[in-house]
């Protein structure tokens, strides 16, 4: 399990963040600045190479993915959704949802993510929008057991790989069971299930080349049917 927030990894992915990205603005969302990379894999080489690791996921926590923009958007532009709420932000990554969801009112936004990088990235992209996001390190999508209490779901780019996909969805599912309003940002990649969903938005998304092999994506925002 990666160690939570404090530890002494945390402390060094920071500066390393700082160090290897640039504060700026997310194109479809300005109202939002991110420490983001300007390319993928000199950044991934030397995560690898900070931790003495290889073979280590993409450092998704760096870039702003379209469906992450799209769902930021959606929840600017409707705040009443989350105003007051407890948001969830699932797979946070940068925590771009769950800042947005601060922005728009929500009342506690929870960012979970598995990866040491992705919650110091969160810690310093809340602080950069002067928002407070609370951390969560548990892997949610393998938890049987769970007991956070939230409103809203907001989930990002999620079904980009079979497995997590699936794992993802189920958790989705059960949450609406529950009443929770699930709500997801997605280019319509290989493995979203778009016959449990339903549109609400769409955008035309700018993104980099180097992730998506285009510079604008188009993106929809969706709901657990």
């Amino acid at each position: 399990m990666s160690p939570p927030p404090g530890s002494p990894l945390i402390a060094d992915a920071a500066a390393f963040i700082r160090a290897n990205t640039v504060l700026q603005p997310v194109p479809l969302v300005p109202e939002i600045v991110l420490y983001l990379a300007d390319e993928t894999v000199p950044l991934w080489t030397k995560t690898e190479d900070e931790l003495g690791e290889a073979g280590l996921p993409p450092p998704f926590w760096a870039f702003a993915w379209a469906g992450g923009q799209a769902l930021a958007r959606y929840v600017l532009d409707h705040p009443d959704i989350v105003r007051g709420k407890t948001v969830l932000d699932l797979a946070s990554g940068s925590g771009l949802v769950g800042i947005a969801a601060c922005k728009a009112g929500a009342a506690r936004v929870i960012a979970a993510d598995i990866d040491a990088f992705a919650r110091a990235a969160c810690v310093l992209n809340a602080q950069s929008n002067n928002v407070t996001l609370e951390s969560c390190h548990r892997n949610l999508l393998a938890d049987a057991i769970d007991h956070l209490p939230v409103d809203i779901v907001l989930a990002g780019d999620i079904f980009y790989e079979r497995d997590t996909a699936a794992l993802a969805l189920a958790f989705l599912t059960r949450r609406r069971a529950r009443g929770t309003l699930i709500l997801i940002g997605d280019p319509g990649r290989s493995f979203l299930p778009k016959d449990r969903l339903r549109e609400l938005a769409i955008y035309q998304v700018p993104v980099t080349r180097e992730l998506e092999d285009m510079e604008i994506r188009r993106t929809s925002v969706w709901t657990l049917a």
